[in-house]
């Protein structure tokens, strides 16, 4: 039962962030060896049928998750039980169904998909092995909804791991032995993404089995509060007012609620997934007159395989954040407690400026070596670079996007993602034919400031003061400009120095050696330069507070000396 406790939000995040870690570690290792196995066209139908993959995932969900999650949260806090698991069955029940749908319709679909619009026919086999995961994906996702409402993210967590887990490990295995039997690289991409399926049924499995924890856990409740209520010792109103109580809501009435949420919803969090997806579907249309076929080849592998995945890794703490903060601050603001809005939400901003940019930052200063160091060669280090830079912006859109979605205002940040990804479109239009990769990445950066400036000009002037950092805005800029230029400097001479060791080798020690003068120097100079401060440090999680502490008093004795 230990795991089934209610988390916080700093805990909760930290559930969720390691589970994302996990997850996406475990994904840029499935793509690692790709670089290996496959060829360029295998490669790109893999990346291409993910992307569609995740898209379709998105829709089928409806954003049902987020919206089940500060439903469940909100009528928890009110005492309407009844109500909340009512919610979670018709969420089920919707998942079930849309999942179904969009599974026989992406598979019916495929050849029309990667022939007409993508100009990728040698995708059609891959997209057509991941569309039977949409099936079960739905379910999950609607179930882990329910459990972030009730505040456990374990569960989900759990069953991201395991999902990943089992999705790499029987897809390489899967595409090894299609490729021993030499039936191409098409087949062998599609026996790969075909891992997905063998992922959601193992990642519903755990769900089950956190679902028969839960119930047994609140079987066991409802019997101790039923016991308590018939007690002659119990207030009246206390007896007739039970938890378990309460008229039965029709499905339709719950299905107006959540779509009213979830539609707005739905596209703050397909906005990266669809950026992505442009990116590789209209590559070959917009660059035709830049690149020549086989150079254009070469670049859509590289974004795909490379600067996609690795870009991935930044946001995973804005996503666990995201996630997190949705249902603390939908209880907070349905009892008006502003205060406790405006603080949670500065203090989610504080914390991705805080741990998010650093990753961001050895991404992009690091990017030579750390693509030699985990692919065949460092081709394609550019784009990663370009593309892992734009991350700083985007973490700060997505979880301004969570606050908007705890509060209520979906419909805001529905409005201001779309006009960022309009500016996506046009931008992206105009300057590929002039730019190539670089004006879609261009585009995106554009697109993740637009939204980020609009969310949060429109919290200041309407609803939460927020205070971020004040005026320790521009000491923290400066101390990732110093970070970032010792960084780079240590990669180039480290690579220098080593130039006559094995590749490999030299991109490891460049690597660890950028890693550790970002990490240390950046650490050393929020101190020195006052951005973080004691009140700042009582706020992290445990685990952490202690080594800040430490830190800060050798800095400030060293510095009194």
């Amino acid at each position: 039962m230990s795991m089934l406790k209610k988390d916080s939000l700093i805990k909760g995040t930290l559930i969720l962030a390691a589970a994302a870690l996990v997850a996406r570690f475990l994904g840029l290792l499935q793509k690692i060896p790709l670089d290996y196995m496959l060829g360029k066209e295998g490669n790109i139908a893999f990346g291409l049928a993910n992307q569609i993959y995740l898209v379709l995932l998105l829709v089928a969900t409806a954003g049902f998750p987020s919206a089940i999650s500060k439903m469940v949260s909100e009528r928890y806090a009110l005492g309407k039980v009844e109500e909340a698991r009512r919610i979670y069955h018709a969420a089920l029940v919707f998942g079930a169904v849309s999942g179904l749908i969009l599974a026989t319709s992406l598979f019916a679909f495929a050849p029309f998909i990667t022939s007409e619009i993508a100009q990728s026919p040698e995708a059609v086999f891959a997209v057509r092995a991941i569309a039977p995961a949409l099936i079960l994906f739905p379910i999950i996702a609607m179930m882990r909804g329910y459990f972030q409402g009730r505040r456990m993210m374990s569960a989900g967590g759990m069953s991201q791991i395991v999902e990943q887990f089992v999705r790499v490990l029987l897809g390489l295995a899967l595409g090894f032995l299609v490729l021993q039997l030499g039936w191409g690289d098409d087949w062998a991409a599609a026996a790969i993404t075909f891992g997905s399926v063998f992922g959601s049924i193992a990642a519903f499995g755990v769900m089950l089995h956190f679902a028969r924890k839960l119930k047994r856990m609140d079987t066991a409740d409802a019997g101790r509060m039923k016991a308590e209520s018939s007690s002659p010792f119990m207030p009246i109103h206390s007896r007739t007012n039970g938890r378990s109580g309460g008229s039965k809501v029709k499905y339709s009435a719950i299905y107006r609620e959540v779509f009213s949420m979830s539609l707005p919803a739905i596209v703050t969090s397909m906005a990266i997934n669809v950026i992505y997806l442009f990116d590789l579907v209209f590559f070959n249309r917009l660059t035709d007159g830049y690149y020549l076929k086989d150079a254009a080849t070469v670049v859509l592998e590289d974004l795909t395989l490379k600067a996609q995945s690795l870009a991935g890794i930044p946001p995973i703490l804005a996503i666990a954040l995201g996630s997190s903060i949705v249902p603390i601050v939908a209880a907070a603001y349905k009892v008006k407690n502003m205060k406790e809005v405006e603080r949670q939400a500065s203090n989610v901003i504080r914390i991705v400026c805080f741990t998010g940019v650093p990753f961001a930052l050895l991404l992009s200063i690091a990017s030579y070596s750390i693509t030699g160091l985990l692919f065949e060669s460092p081709s394609g280090s550019d784009v990663v670079a370009a593309l892992s830079a734009s991350t700083i912006v985007q973490i700060t859109m997505m979880t301004s996007n969570s606050i908007l979605y705890g509060m209520g205002k979906q419909k805001i940040s529905m409005t201001h993602t779309l006009i960022g990804l309009i500016l996506k479109a046009i931008i992206s239009i105009a300057l590929a034919p002039l730019m190539g990769v670089y004006g879609f990445v261009v585009a995106s950066i554009i697109c993740f400031v637009v939204v980020t400036m609009l969310n949060l000009r429109w919290l200041n002037k309407k609803e939460a003061k927020l205070t971020v950092l004040g005026k320790r805005w521009l000491p923290y800029i400066a101390a990732v400009a110093i970070a970032a230029l010792a960084g780079w400097g240590a990669e180039v001479g480290v690579l220098s120095l080593t130039d006559g060791l094995h590749a490999k080798i030299s991109y490891f020690l460049a690597a660890a050696s950028v890693a550790l003068v970002i990490g240390g120097l950046y650490l050393i100079l929020l101190i020195l330069l006052r951005v973080v401060r004691p009140e700042d440090v009582n706020a992290f999680p445990a685990a952490l507070r202690k080594p800040f502490n430490i830190l800060m008093k050798l800095i400030y004795r060293q510095r009194a000396v």
